[in-house]
C-alpha cells in the first residue's frame, strides 16, 4: 500500500475539497422520535431483559452502557453464549430509562462483573424457559434436547427441530430465578473470543451515532454563559449585542443560570460571546504552591483504620532504622477530546433527553430535582459522547439542556465549549499521603504505617446519586460539594508484613466540585504504596521486584509479576546504577504491582523510560502489563483496555494538573491543560493470563494504578532520584535531581 499525505489525499477527493455527509435526524411524522415504546424494566421480570423475534433475533436489554470500552460486544458474547445464538443474532440496547432495568452507573469495573453476571443469569433463564416450551411441543423430555445456533432438536426425533423464534410466543411471562443453572464454561463458544466490536465499523465510516450528532425537528441550539471564577453569582447582565446575532431567538435566566437560544449553532456560540455578564467575586482558592498544605489543614470528617495489623507502635518505635516518604497526587480533570453535548425535548408534562451520561437511571432523580417533575415522566436515552471515565461534562451538559427545555417548552440542543469541559467540568480531589517504615538489624522490614488525606466518600450513601449539577445549584437547589466514593480502596499495604497501621483521613469538602476520575482512589493510593514499596526495596539493596514475591504469597499475584517479568526481560539488580547510563539520556526500568480493590484483578506493570538529564524531560518508551482479570469474555477487548488505560495514565503522571490564580481556574484548553500527544505514545506489551471458570472482574480501571509508580520507580533506576508528587513535568525532575543526595 502506498503512503499518500493528508494534503494529496485531499486533492484526490476532488477540487481540494474532502465533504463526508451524514444525518442523525429524526423524522417528525415518526411516534415519538422512533423511540422504543416503553416496556417492562423490573429486574426480577424476564421480559424487561430480552426479547426473540418470530425469525430469532434477539433483542438484549441492559441498564449499562459503552462508553468506547467495547462492553457492548463483550455483554453481547455474554448473551449469546448462555442462549446458544450466533453472536451476530444480538442486538443491544443500552442505557434507555424506559426500556432497560435500572444496574446503576456505568463505571467501577463492574459492568461485566455485576451488569454481565446479571445479564447471564436473564439469558439463562431464557434459554431454559425455551427448553421447556419446545419438550412440550415435541413430547419429548427436556434432557433429549439440544440447542445449536438457536435451533432445539430432540435426540430421538432428529428430524424435527423448533427454532427460538417459534417457541417464544408472546414473551416469556415469567419472573428471573437468580439461582438458574448456568453453563459451565467447558461448553463455551463465543465467550473467550476476540470477536471484532460492534461499533467500530460505523465509527469509522462516520456513521456511528454520537450524541453531537443528534438532531430533532424544530430543535434550537443553546449556550449557556458560566464564570471562571469558583462560586461567582451572577450579578446582572447584557444581552443587547446578543439580539444582533443573526438567529438570535431568546435570553433565559433563572437565579444564576444565564443561557441564549439560537436558531443554529454557530449563532448560539456568538451570541454567547456577545453577551455581557457581571458577576460577584469569587471564592478565593488556597495557592497552589501550597495545595498539599491547604489540603491537610482542612476539616476532616472522619478517620478510618483501613488496616491494623500486629503493633505498628512496638515495630516503629524498636526499629533499627526508620524511613520516611510523602506522596502527592495533583488536581485533575477528565479533559475529554469533545466538549459534553447534550439534548432535551420537554412536551405534555414529559421530559426526553438524549445524553451521554454513564449513569442515565440515576439522572432521572436528579433531572426530577431540578425540574420538579416526577421521576417517571422523564427519560433518558443514552447516546455515545466523547469519554468519560467518572463524571466529566456530560450531566451537568444533560441538566442544562432539561432546564432550558423546560423554560422554552421546545427542544433544544446544548454543547458545551471547551473552556467549560476544561476548567468547568469536575475535578478529582487532591491526595496527599504520608508513609513510615521501619527495618530490624538484619534489614527486615518490621513495620509499614501509612495516613492517606482523601475526599470525603459521598457515593456509597447515595443510590440513587446526589451529585451537584451545576445547574441545580445555579437554580437554587445546592447538593453536596463531593461525588466520589471508595477512595480508600487499595489504601491497604499489599503486602504481608508483620505490623501494619493505615489510615484514612477523609476531608469534609473538596476544593474544587469532585467526581471520579478514572480508577478513582485506587491509582493515587497505589502511586504511593507501590513507590514506597520501591523506597523500601531499594533500603534493603534488594531486587524491587524480588523484594516484592518475598512478600507475596497469593499465587495469582506471585503469577502476573513473573509474567511481567518474563515478558520484559527483566533483569535482576539490587538498586539504581545511573552511572550505567550513557550521555545526557539516562534509562531506566520501574515495577508496580496492584490488586484492584485488594480483592480482585491483579496486575504488574513495568515502565521503561528516558529521562533527559538536562531538561528533566521524561519519555516513556515501553509499558510491559500483565493482566489476570479472571475469565476473559473478549480478549481483544481486554488488550484495548489495558493499552488505552496506560496511555491515558502516561499523560496523567508525565504533564496533567489543573491550574488556578485567585478564585480562578486557568486550565481552560490544550495548552494550558496539556495531554499526551501521539509523537509520544509509549509502546504497550500485554500479557493475558485466561481464568476459565473463574468469576469475570474488571479490566478498564485495573493497569492505570499501576502505572504512575511504575514510572516513579523507572526514573529513579535511571537517575538515582525519588519523584514523589504527579505530575512528574520536566521543572519538578530538575528540582529533585538538583535536591536528591547523590547515589553511591
Amino acid at each position: 500500500m502506498n503512503a499518500f499525505t493528508r494534503r494529496e489525499f485531499l486533492k484526490a477527493s476532488g477540487a481540494g475539497m474532502l465533504v463526508v455527509s451524514f444525518s442523525m435526524g429524526v423524522n417528525p411524522a415518526s411516534a415519538n422520535y422512533g423511540l422504543r415504546p416503553p416496556k417492562s424494566v423490573a429486574k426480577d421480570v424476564l421480559d424487561s431483559w430480552l426479547s426473540i423475534d418470530r425469525d430469532g433475533k434477539v433483542t438484549v436489554f441492559v441498564g449499562k452502557v459503552d462508553l468506547g470500552t467495547g462492553t457492548k460486544t463483550a455483554l453481547s458474547q455474554i448473551a449469546a453464549e448462555e442462549l446458544s445464538v450466533p453472536f451476530n443474532k444480538i442486538d443491544m440496547i443500552m442505557g434507555d430509562t424506559a426500556t432497560t432495568p435500572d444496574q446503576w452507573l456505568t463505571g467501577g469495573a463492574i459492568t461485566l462483573s455485576q451488569g454481565g453476571a446479571e445479564l447471564r443469569i436473564a439469558a439463562a433463564n431464557a434459554r431454559i424457559a425455551l427448553l421447556a416450551r419446545a419438550a412440550e411441543k415435541l413430547k419429548v423430555p427436556v434432557t433429549e434436547l439440544s440447542i445449536k445456533d438457536g435451533v432445539i432438536t430432540a435426540a430421538s426425533k432428529p428430524g424435527q427441530s423448533l427454532s427460538y423464534g417459534e417457541v417464544i410466543g408472546e414473551g416469556f411471562k415469567l419472573k428471573v430465578d437468580p439461582k438458574a443453572p448456568l453453563k459451565s464454561h467447558k461448553e463455551y463458544t463465543v465467550v473467550g473470543k476476540s470477536i471484532q466490536r460492534v461499533d467500530i465499523p460505523d465509527k469509522v465510516s462516520g456513521e456511528h451515532p454520537f450524541v453531537h450528532d443528534f438532531r430533532l425537528p424544530g430543535m434550537l441550539h443553546a449556550r449557556v454563559i458560566r464564570p471562571l471564577q469558583v462560586g461567582a453569582n451572577l450579578v446582572s447582565f447584557d444581552d443587547s449585542d446578543a439580539k444582533k446575532v443573526k438567529g438570535y431567538v431568546q435570553t433565559v435566566r433563572k437565579d444564576n443560570f444565564l443561557a441564549v437560544i439560537c436558531k443554529d449553532e454557530w449563532g448560539a456560540v456568538k451570541a454567547s460571546q456577545a453577551m455581557k455578564a457581571n458577576w460577584s467575586v469569587g471564592r478565593e482558592l488556597p495557592p497552589q504552591a501550597k495545595i498539599y498544605e491547604h489540603w491537610r489543614q482542612l476539616p476532616i470528617a472522619k478517620t478510618e483504620v483501613t488496616q491494623n495489623v500486629g503493633n505498628i507502635d512496638t515495630a516503629l518505635s524498636g526499629g533499627a532504622k526508620r524511613i520516611k516518604a510523602t506522596y502527592n497526587f495533583a488536581v485533575q480533570t477528565h479533559a475529554s477530546s469533545g466538549p459534553s453535548c447534550a439534548v432535551a425535548d420537554f412536551r405534555d408534562g414529559k421530559m426526553t433527553l438524549w445524553s451521554a451520561s454513564q449513569a442515565t437511571h440515576s439522572m432521572q432523580d436528579e433531572i426530577a430535582t431540578l425540574t420538579k417533575l416526577p421521576k417517571d415522566s422523564i427519560r433518558l436515552i443514552y447516546l455515545d459522547g466523547s469519554g468519560c471515565y467518572g463524571r466529566n461534562g456530560h450531566e451537568d451538559a444533560t441538566a442544562d439542556a432539561a432546564l432550558i427545555a423546560q423554560l422554552i417548552g421546545k427542544p433544544v440542543r446544548v454543547q458545551w465549549m471547551r473552556h467549560d469541559e476544561t476548567a468547568l467540568a469536575p475535578k478529582s480531589p487532591p491526595r496527599t499521603m504520608d508513609f513510615e517504615a521501619s527495618f530490624d538489624a538484619q534489614g527486615n522490614v518490621t513495620g509499614w504505617q501509612s495516613d492517606f488525606y482523601i475526599a470525603l466518600n459521598h457515593i456509597a450513601a447515595f443510590k440513587p446519586l446526589d451529585f451537584p449539577l451545576l445547574a441545580t445549584a445555579e437554580t437554587g437547589n445546592p447538593r453536596p460539594g463531593n461525588w466520589v466514593g471508595f477512595l480508600f480502596q487499595n489504601s491497604a499495604a499489599p503486602y504481608a508484613l508483620p505490623n501494619i497501621k493505615v489510615t484514612t483521613k477523609h476531608i469534609e469538602q473538596p476544593i474544587f466540585r469532585a467526581s471520579h476520575l478514572r480508577s478513582p482512589g485506587r491509582i493515587e493510593n497505589s502511586f504511593a504504596n507501590e513507590s514506597f514499596m520501591d523506597e523500601l526495596a531499594a533500603t534493603a539493596k534488594a531486587d524491587p521486584a524480588e523484594f516484592r514475591l518475598k512478600h507475596l504469597s497469593d499465587p495469582r499475584a506471585v503469577d502476573v509479576i513473573k509474567a511481567v517479568l518474563k515478558a520484559s526481560n527483566w533483569q535482576t539488580r539490587p538498586g539504581p546504577n545511573p552511572a550505567s547510563s550513557q550521555g545526557n539520556i539516562a534509562k531506566g526500568r520501574g515495577i508496580s504491582y496492584v490488586r484492584y480493590n485488594n480483592t480482585i484483578t491483579y496486575v504488574a506493570t513495568v515502565a521503561e523510560v528516558e529521562v533527559n538529564r538536562t531538561t528533566g524531560q521524561i519519555a516513556v518508551t515501553r509499558v510491559y502489563v500483565a493482566h489476570d482479570c479472571g475469565q476473559i469474555i473478549n480478549p481483544d477487548g481486554v488488550i484495548n483496555q489495558v493499552e488505552g488505560g496506560v496511555i491515558q495514565t502516561v499523560s496523567r503522571t508525565l504533564m496533567e494538573e489543573v491550574k488556578w490564580t485567585g478564585n480562578t481556574v486557568t486550565s481552560v484548553d490544550w495548552a494550558s491543560y496539556p495531554i499526551l500527544r501521539f509523537p509520544d505514545v509509549p509502546k504497550v506489551v500485554t500479557t493475558l493470563i485466561d481464568r476459565p471458570g473463574q468469576p469475570v472482574w474488571g479490566a478498564g480501571e485495573q493497569a492505570p494504578t499501576t502505572v504512575p509508580a511504575a514510572i516513579a520507580n523507572a526514573v529513579f533506576d535511571a537517575i538515582g532520584v525519588r519523584l514523589r508528587t504527579i505530575p512528574f513535568t520536566p521543572a519538578s525532575v530538575k528540582v529533585a535531581m538538583s535536591e536528591a543526595p547523590k547515589v553511591a
